[in-house]
C-alpha cells in the first residue's frame, strides 16, 4: 500500500519520465536542416533551377529510406538572384536565424567565393558546387569540391587536350591560345601555357578579348594569319558558341581546336549550333557513355527528365544533375558515416573515405578538391541535326581523355571530321 507522499512521489516521477521520452521523440522527429543559396533569377538562372531540382530528388530519396541519424532531411534555400553581393546575407540568415545544422555552397566559383568566410566562422562543413579553386586562398580543412577539376583545377582543362593533341602523327607543333579576358579564361591559359611550353609546343598567337565581343571574325582571321596547328580556346558561353559560329562560316581549319569552352555542355547551346559543333573538342561533365553509367545516375536522370519537361528545365541535365545531386549525397553519405552532426567528425570523414555518389566514387585531397580529376574531354561528330536526340548518343560524343573513361579516337585533323 502506498501512502499519499510515496505515491505523489511515483506519479511525479512518471509523468517526468513520460515528459522526457516524449522531448526526445519530439527532438528526433525535428528535421536536420540542410541550407544554402542558389541562383533561381539572374543570369545563372538556367543552371541554378536544374541544380535545385536534382537536390531536391536527393531530399526525397533521403527522405524515402528514413533520412538521417532517424531525422527527416529538410533543404532551406534562398534565390541568391545570380548576385555574388546577396551570398554573405543569405548565409548569416541560414546560421544565425534559421539555424540549419548543415551547409551546402551555391551554384559557380563566383557565387560560392563570398559564402566562405561567414562558414569559416561559423565551423560548418561545405561542399562547393562546380567552384574552381576556391580554397586555394582559404586552405580551409572542412572545405570540399564537387567538381571533377581534380587537384589541379585550372590546368586539368589544358591537360587532357594537349594529351590528346600529342598522340596524333604527326605531332603538332605549334599553338594559338586564345580566350575571353575574365578570371576564369585567364587563370585557364596562364595554365595552358606554361602546359604548352613544357611539352615543347611553340605559341603563336596568345591574346585574349573583351567579354562583350560580339563580332568574332576579326579575331578568328588574326588566329588563321599566324597558322597554328592547334588551337586552344578558354571561352564562356556566349564567346563559345560565337566562336564556333565564327570558325564554320570562315571555314577556319586547323589541324585540331577546342579546349575550355565553357557553355557548349548546354544542350540548348547544342541544339543552337547543331552540326556546327562537328569536329570540335570540347569537355563535359557526364555523358551516357557505358563507362560513366556509375550506380543511381540513370535512375536518379530519369525522374528529372520528366520533371524538367513540366518546369521548362534543360531537358538532359548531363551537366549539372549528377553534379548537384552528388554534393547532397556526398554530405549524406557523410553525416551517416560520421553517425553524427559534429563538423569536426564529418570533415575527418570526407577526409578519410572514398565517397559513393551517382557520379561515381570520390575521394578528397587535403585541400578538399578531388584526388583525381574527371573532366572529360570530348569531340564532337556525326551531327546531321539540331533535335535533342543527336545530344543523348554517345556515338557523337567520343572521349578522348582521361585514359578509364576513353572511348574512340580524335578524328584528326579537324577537317575529317567535317566531311
Amino acid at each position: 500500500m502506498f501512502f499519499g507522499g510515496e505515491r505523489s512521489r511515483l506519479v511525479a516521477l512518471a509523468l517526468s519520465a513520460l515528459l522526457a521520452a516524449t522531448a526526445r521523440n519530439a527532438a528526433a522527429a525535428d528535421p536536420i536542416k540542410l541550407g544554402f543559396s542558389m541562383s533561381l533569377t539572374g543570369s545563372v538562372a538556367n543552371t541554378g533551377r536544374v541544380a535545385l531540382a536534382a537536390q531536391k530528388l536527393w531530399e526525397s530519396d533521403i527522405n524515402a529510406k528514413g533520412g538521417l541519424l532517424g531525422r527527416p532531411v529538410q533543404l532551406v534555400y534562398y534565390d541568391d538572384q545570380s548576385n555574388p553581393a546577396n551570398v554573405p546575407g543569405i548565409y548569416t540568415k541560414l546560421l544565425d536565424i534559421d539555424k540549419v545544422d548543415l551547409v551546402v555552397g551555391p551554384y559557380s566559383t563566383v557565387q560560392t567565393a563570398p559564402a566562405m568566410a561567414t562558414v569559416i566562422e561559423h565551423g560548418k562543413v561545405i561542399i562547393g558546387l562546380s567552384a574552381i579553386n576556391i580554397n586555394g586562398q582559404f586552405h580551409y580543412p572542412k572545405y570540399f569540391a564537387m567538381t571533377n577539376a581534380g587537384p589541379r583545377p585550372n590546368d586539368v582543362f589544358s591537360d587532357g587536350f594537349l594529351a590528346v593533341a600529342l598522340r596524333q602523327t604527326p605531332k603538332p607543333q605549334t599553338i594559338a591560345l586564345l580566350g575571353a579576358d575574365n578570371e576564369f579564361s585567364q587563370n585557364v591559359l596562364t595554365a595552358a601555357r606554361a602546359n604548352a611550353a613544357k611539352v615543347g609546343l611553340k605559341i603563336v598567337y596568345d591574346k585574349s578579348y573583351p567579354p562583350s565581343t560580339i563580332d568574332y571574325s576579326p579575331i578568328v582571321r588574326a588566329v588563321q594569319a599566324t597558322n597554328p596547328d592547334i588551337v586552344y580556346l578558354a571561352s564562356y558561353p556566349q564567346d563559345s558558341v560565337g566562336l564556333v559560329r565564327t570558325i564554320n562560316e570562315i571555314g577556319y581549319k586547323p589541324k585540331m581546336i577546342g579546349g575550355a569552352t565553357v557553355g557548349l555542355n548546354n544542350v540548348s547551346n547544342k541544339m543552337q549550333l547543331g552540326p556546327l559543333l562537328n569536329g570540335i573538342v570540347g569537355y563535359e561533365n557526364w555523358i551516357p557513355e557505358p563507362g560513366l553509367m556509375f550506380p543511381g545516375i540513370k535512375e536518379v536522370l530519369d525522374r528529372y527528365q520528366a520533371e524538367a519537361k513540366t518546369e521548362g528545365l534543360d531537358p538532359l541535365g548531363y551537366g549539372m544533375v549528377p553534379t548537384a545531386y552528388a554534393q547532397v549525397q556526398a554530405l549524406g553519405e557523410a553525416v551517416a558515416g560520421a553517425g553524427s552532426l559534429d563538423q569536426d567528425k564529418i570533415a575527418a570523414y570526407m577526409h578519410s573515405h572514398p565517397i559513393h555518389t551517382v557520379w561515381g566514387d570520390i575521394t578528397f585531397g587535403s585541400d578538399g578538391e578531388w584526388s583525381e580529376g574527371r573532366v572529360l574531354v570530348v569531340q564532337y561528330h556525326g551531327i546531321t541535326g539540331k533535335t535533342i536526340d543527336q545530344f543523348t548518343d554517345p556515338a557523337k560524343m567520343t572521349v578522348l581523355d582521361p585514359a578509364p573513361y576513353k572511348s574512340g579516337d580524335l578524328i584528326y585533323p579537324f577537317a575529317e571530321a567535317l566531311k
